[in-house]
């Protein structure tokens, strides 16, 4: 998986879930797509690449739904 495109993609349903007035709400959004949509490989490669802090331009709202729903991605 190419890290790049798996932060571009991330930053994408970030974008979106950011209209939302309700923080958590908008978080917990963020994961479940993320959960609900990619493979575990993809979820995978993505949670190395923060892990490695190699996640480069990661949205704030995307870093903190990781951070907090990180149990259920992994």
């Amino acid at each position: 998986m190419n890290k790049d495109n798996l932060i571009h993609m991330a930053n994408q349903i970030g974008q979106f879930f950011e209209s939302m007035p309700d923080r958590t709400e908008a978080e917990a959004g963020i994961a479940n797509h993320l959960k609900k949509f990619w493979e575990p490989r993809m979820r995978r490669a993505f949670l190395a690449a923060i892990d490695a802090q190699a996640a480069g331009d990661l949205r704030d709202i995307v870093k903190s739904a990781v951070a907090t729903h990180r149990a259920e991605l992994a």
